[in-house]
């Protein structure tokens, strides 16, 4: 399995979300309804930080083999991140939070999940290069 447009794609999702996070914390909390208090804007901030550290770290290793024994920490890290997120996600929205824009990172988390999982749960064989 080609891994690279997964990893790309997640380091661009993760990016967006962590730039978000870390330039827009007041905004995104007058969005959701929130008050703009200082220690929430504090971890908004700490947490946009985390998706830029991980937005990073999968768009170097886009290149690398990843899945089986390949980067298998990446691969894991990956899955635990978007499978957890996916889960607690999506049980808010089941729980009634009903916003447009959750329903979307929802989606989007709940694919990655998945996509991760089979990168982690199925055996990757290295492709060969054909030197010519």
């Amino acid at each position: 399995m080609n891994t690279k447009i997964l990893m790309s794609v997640s380091a661009l999702f993760m990016a967006v979300l962590g730039l978000g996070a870390l330039f827009l914390p007041q905004e995104l909390l007058a969005r959701s309804g929130g008050r703009p208090d200082a220690l929430v804007v504090l971890l908004i901030q700490v947490a946009g930080a985390l998706y830029l550290g991980f937005a990073l770290l999968n768009w170097t290793a886009r290149s690398n083999l990843i899945g089986g024994i390949y980067s298998r920490p990446v691969a894991i890290g990956n899955f635990m991140h978007f499978a957890v997120a996916a889960i607690t996600l999506l049980k808010a929205v089941m729980g009634g939070l009903r916003a447009g824009e959750l329903l979307v990172v929802s989606a989007i988390y709940s694919v990655l999940a998945v996509w991760f999982g089979l990168v982690v749960f199925t055996h990757s064989i290295p492709e060969k290069k054909v030197v010519g």
